[in-house]
């Protein structure tokens, strides 16, 4: 991240790939080419730039400090601006830079700038059938986390920034708020029991000090702990205390009441639980959702017969670590006795969390001295454990990667939700730290930033069968470096590879095949070791994010498949560290993309 505020300017000239001068007509093929891929690199930049300055907060995630002090629109005519801009972009790209003069790393890039314009057609296409209120909250809640996580205060002016910013919530909370309020007149409701964990989540932003006696919330808490840290004078850090109380106890306290008020209006309407299907086009508003996140032409029903398949054979290898440890009952009744057994959990207090994050960075610590064996290049970018904030336990999921700022100055963050450790066990935390951490989302995105040969929109984009399958895949590459001794942590493991598997047939039998919650919640107990908590929170994300549980397994099977064909094509020249390299090389990219590298690459090794 820049430490100090720069302008447009000097940040653009940062990041662009300088142009090389223009070749002369009787220039060789090879000069044309590097020319036309320095125009185009300059071109994907600097539309990069125009879209991200669209949006204050992505900004700020990508380490600028302009437009600091805002945030930015939440009305679906912001959404429809921003596919405007990248409409222009992509027929300015058209106009003026010849693909078939681009070399075929920059050819990629093309198509790919091309593709992300058709994914953002797909959203504004299906706005209102997208959910604004789901099981993980809303489009509001990333903005506490924004502040506390992403924006520092290394100045006055910074400090300002960020009370302007708590001011602007108002402003935000209302777009949100009336959009919601359009939702529910047109009938565009979320499964009714969204309501019981967002309305709780939304009600702790107006608690605490300086709205009550009770304990600092965690923004006025964080904010006087920036300001505090300040080198100014103390008349300039109370002056700036009174203004964040100010803007705290004034418009952000306005704006989370008339979200609460948007959001209880919607809950007296939304009286179902029924997964997409029976929203208007709901069906062919799933096909493109999971179209998007698996990057296949997979159908529904195909997903739903793999992930069905994937259950079985897991459930074989389950078998086999039952009877290795003298289990005499069934699977079903081993999974009782795991999940229930007190040896299996931390304590239910902040000694036991602390414990739990303690062995989280034991974990990746011991992974990252061997890492080496299994990866020619680590990422530099720092990597962190934290448990989530209080204020958004019951929205969060239940473990999630935080990316850091692309110049490292900001760590990536593997998040645990420790709201009920009762609920955790102890037997998942390896394969939960080696995908959320190292060597699963921390080595995919962290290097992704790190590629300064690639266009920022590549660094920065998301394709979720990529990005999910390699974290699931990353599970396993922990036991192949010689961990998971334990075979309960190598049940642990399993129980988290059926889940993503249960993942396929829930998605697929909530969206496609009209399953009811009690019926998927059923399934879910039956062939996974996650407590009651998790299964509930798990399956009501899955109404509520169609298509993106498809992602995991589908991205991991793919790599494994991939890999496999390198290593049966290679034999003795197979080196699994160079598989890594064309995997993790190039960002994250589509499916088919991925499988047309890892073709390339295996030509080369052969020659």
């Amino acid at each position: 991240m820049f430490r100090t505020a720069c302008s447009l300017a000097a940040l653009a000239a940062a990041l662009i790939v300088a142009p090389t001068a223009m070749a002369q007509p009787a220039a060789p093929a090879a000069a044309v080419a590097r020319s036309e891929d320095a125009r185009l690199a300059e071109f994907l930049q600097a539309a990069f730039l125009e879209s991200a300055r669209l949006s204050p907060e992505t900004l700020t995630q990508l380490g600028m400090k302009d437009r600091y002090g805002e945030l930015g629109d939440y009305t679906e005519a912001g959404q429809t601006q921003a596919l405007a801009v990248a409409e222009a972009q992509l027929a300015r790209l058209k106009r003026d830079i010849n693909r078939a003069k681009l070399s075929p790393g920059s050819q990629l890039s093309y198509d790919l700038f091309e593709r992300s314009i058709a994914t953002q057609r797909m959203f504004v296409k299906w706005y209102w059938q997208a959910y604004a209120v789901s099981s993980t909250g809303s489009a509001l809640d990333g903005l506490p986390v924004l502040l506390v996580n992403a924006h520092q205060v290394s100045s006055v002016a910074e400090a300002q920034a960020y009370v302007a910013r708590l001011n602007a919530v108002e402003r935000v909370a209302k777009e949100v708020s009336d959009d919601i309020d359009q939702r529910t007149a047109k009938g565009f409701l979320p499964p009714a029991f969204v309501f019981d964990r967002v309305i709780p989540d939304a009600r702790h932003q107006i608690r605490g000090a300086p709205f009550d006696d009770g304990a600092d919330h965690p923004l006025w808490a964080d904010f006087k702990a920036k300001v505090g840290a300040l080198k100014t004078d103390d008349a300039a850090k109370q002056k700036l205390l009174a203004e964040g109380q100010a803007a705290l106890k004034g418009p952000w306290k306005r704006g989370y009441e008339r979200y609460i008020a948007a959001l209880q209006g919607m809950q007296t309407k939304a009286t179902h639980v029924d997964g997409v299907w029976a929203l208007p086009q709901g069906d062919a508003f799933y096909a493109d959702q999971v179209a998007f996140f698996t990057t296949t032409t997979l159908t529904p029903d195909q997903i739903h017969q793999t992930g069905l398949a994937e259950v079985a054979r897991i459930r074989q290898e389950m078998e086999a670590i039952r009877e290795k440890v003298g289990f005499k009952g069934t699977l079903e009744q081993f999974f009782a006795f795991v999940r229930e057994d007190p040896k299996t959990h931390y304590p239910n207090t902040a000694a036991g969390k602390q414990q739990y994050l303690a062995d989280a960075k034991k974990i990746i610590a011991d992974y990252m001295a061997v890492a080496g064996r299994q990866f020619s290049t680590l990422p530099k970018q720092a990597l962190e454990v934290r448990a989530v904030e209080p204020f958004r336990e019951k929205t969060a999921s239940t473990a999630f990667y935080n990316p850091g700022a692309p110049d490292g100055s900001r760590p990536g963050i593997f998040y645990v939700n420790l709201a009920d450790m009762t609920q955790v066990q102890k037997v998942q935390l390896p394969a939960i730290a080696y995908h959320e951490g190292a060597p699963g989302h921390h080595f995919q995105i962290a290097r992704s930033q790190e590629q300064t040969d690639l266009p920022m929109f590549r660094r920065m984009s998301y394709f979720g069968a990529y990005t999910e399958g390699w974290g699931l895949y990353a599970e396993k590459l922990g036991k192949e470096a010689g961990f998971y001794q334990d075979p309960y942590d190598d049940f642990g493991r399993l129980s988290l590879e059926i889940w993503r598997a249960v993942r396929l047939v829930l998605d697929t039998g909530i969206h496609a095949k009209r399953w009811s919650r009690d019926q998927a919640i059923a399934y879910m107990k039956a062939n996974t070791l996650s407590s009651d908590l998790d299964v509930v929170r798990e399956v009501d994300r899955y109404f509520t994010s169609p298509g993106q549980a498809t992602s995991y397994k589908i991205g991991q099977l793919r790599i494994l498949d991939l890999r496999a064909r390198a290593q049966k094509a290679l034999g003795p020249k197979f080196d699994i560290r160079a598989f890594h390299e064309v995997v993790l090389a190039a960002g994250a990219v589509p499916l088919d993309v991925l499988e047309q590298r890892v073709d390339a690459y295996i030509a080369a090794a052969k020659s």
